[in-house]
């Protein structure tokens, strides 16, 4: 027989708040255009997006966090004394250690939290959600901060005709904290490494000071550029289309719900095409708020789904209490999907 107590926590576990932050510079199209052949028709056609939001020098991965946070923890009603882990999604933060985690939990006043970082792309902020999840059911933590942040400007090839126009910038935060009944359900998450070439980062940190120019990418007057994200746009495509909808039907099944029990759909802002294909395939009745921040904010990988939560509460388009399924899928590639009660 073990002699280790066993852990004991809540019941469930439920989102209790959520928060968002967009920088203050929104760009058009046009701006794109300035250094790619192609047209604002082709952009919107292809991808939905409009516009972007992309951040200044102040408005750095921790400070886009902390505001976030901010409004999460008091839509919450909570103190940040009493959030005991803080989880945050990014793949745009540069610094390999400490975790960015760490000094917006020091920011915020969260005391001494748990406070790590993770990297799984477009679906980090649903694997923070089950890692928070796991936490309180455990019993290690009252009260998790999850946070999805990216400055991709920063890792944006802006002659790369196939991503230039994709990337935006943003935060999105929630607290997810004890609850009496199932309020987030079971996780139906994955990864296919065989895939992992088609989202990749253009060159590794360590290839920048191998002092071997013709092993680096060249901008269009010779200058080294920096790393950015490139993919195969048409392989993507289909690997989110014809995959994805299976693994959002996977949840709503996990969840023992239908669709048309659903009030809400968010998936990871990627690509309206993606959005409208895996609504028809999943057969969404009319009733069901599709969101499609894409078209004003376009992808921030792990921000998106948070950002794209908060936007719906906060316009009206969703409220309190609604069932909502949220999927994020991308770089690795990796997915995870899920069914929540809105806060």
């Amino acid at each position: 027989m073990s002699k280790i107590k066993p852990s004991k926590g809540a019941p469930y576990a439920r989102i209790m708040g959520v928060g968002g932050y967009r920088p203050t510079r929104v760009v058009p199209n046009e701006v794109i255009l300035e250094t790619i052949d192609s047209s604002d028709e082709w952009i919107r056609s292809r991808s939905g997006i409009a516009t972007r939001h992309w951040a200044s020098d102040e408005e750095t991965v921790a400070a886009m966090s902390i505001e976030a946070s901010g409004k999460a923890i008091a839509d919450a009603g909570i103190t940040p004394e009493q959030i005991g882990a803080v989880v945050v999604s990014t793949v745009s933060h540069f610094k390999q250690t400490p975790a960015i985690a760490t000094e917006i939990a020091d920011k915020i006043g969260a005391g001494k939290p748990a406070a790590f970082d993770i990297s799984a792309g477009c679906a980090g902020f649903g694997y923070g959600l089950t890692l928070a999840k796991g936490m309180i059911v455990e019993g290690s933590a009252e009260y998790v901060l999850v946070i999805g942040v990216e400055r991709l400007s920063d890792l944006t090839d802006l002659e790369d005709r196939a991503t230039a126009f994709l990337f935006g910038d943003g935060a999105g935060a929630v607290i997810v904290g004890p609850s009496q009944e199932p309020q987030i359900g079971p996780t139906i998450w994955g990864s296919e490494g065989d895939k992992s070439e088609t989202i990749k980062q253009t060159v590794a940190w360590n290839d920048l000071h191998v002092g071997d120019v013709s092993k680096l990418p060249l901008d269009s007057e010779g200058n080294i550029k920096f790393p950015a994200i490139t993919q195969e746009g048409q392989a993507v495509f289909r690997w989110a289309v014809f995959e994805m909808a299976k693994v959002a039907q996977q949840a709503l099944d996990a969840a023992g719900i239908t669709a048309d029990d659903l009030d809400v759909f968010i998936p990871h802002q990627a690509n309206e095409r993606i959005i409208d294909s895996m609504v028809k395939t999943l057969k969404l009745p009319e009733h069901v708020t599709v969101a499609r921040d894409v078209r004003t904010t376009g992808n921030t990988s792990a921000a998106s789904i948070p950002l794209a939560m908060e936007r719906l509460l906060a316009t009206g388009e969703a409220k309190s209490g609604d069932t909502a399924l949220v999927i994020g899928f991308g770089a690795g590639l990796v997915y995870a999907a899920t069914v929540v009660t809105l806060p």
